[in-house]
């Protein structure tokens, strides 16, 4: 039997356990005996679409939620940029839900950069270093292990304070990523 098919049993218990199911509930509602669902979740039944169906439709789910395509390998092979002042690192894959970066602000000489305003919001965590987050008209500075979440159209400006660099995780939604870590075009 092939891998596939190995876990449509594993699928199958947890699906039940979800909702809280004896074997004994399911079997008795899909029509078969506990012993037959048994075998089909530990593996030593065959799947056959006879004993799915009346499973999947007691568990309200469709087929293609039992026998999912094999998972594509989930590393992220994605190379860090320069972008403003900033060593950006994306952490997801091109056109992920979820727009998540590693962030290295480089120390700044002269004058910190202007306060932005655009539609999003963020989320940061400072992994090292000391982050200057200028939000309107307060002046903070966050250290390793602190965060903040805010409205990006509240004037903001990030960079790293002091003479080291601040190496922060950063969350995006789609319209505060497009600002921060895309290239000028």
């Amino acid at each position: 039997m092939g891998e596939e098919m190995k876990l449509v049993g594993a699928r199958l218990r947890a699906l039940r356990n979800n909702r809280g199911w004896t074997l004994d509930d399911l079997a008795a509602s899909a029509g078969m005996s506990p012993s037959t669902l048994s075998r089909l979740e530990s593996g030593k039944r065959q799947p056959s679409l006879e004993l799915l169906l009346p499973l999947t439709r007691q568990l309200g789910i469709g087929l293609d939620d039992l026998v999912s395509p094999t998972v594509a390998d989930p590393r992220v092979r994605r190379e860090p940029y320069r972008r403003n002042g900033m060593i950006i690192h994306p952490l997801v894959p091109e056109g992920s839900p979820m727009k998540t970066y590693k962030i290295h602000y480089l120390p700044m000489e002269g004058d910190p950069p202007e306060l932005r305003v655009h539609d999003g919001y963020e989320w940061v965590y400072v992994l090292s270093g000391k982050l200057r987050l200028r939000l309107g008209d307060q002046d903070l500075v966050l250290s390793r292990g602190e965060a903040a979440e805010f409205d990006t159209r509240v004037p903001h400006a990030l960079s790293a304070d002091g003479k080291r660099p601040a190496e922060v995780l950063s969350i995006f939604n789609d319209a505060g990523e497009r600002i921060h870590t895309r290239t000028a075009e």
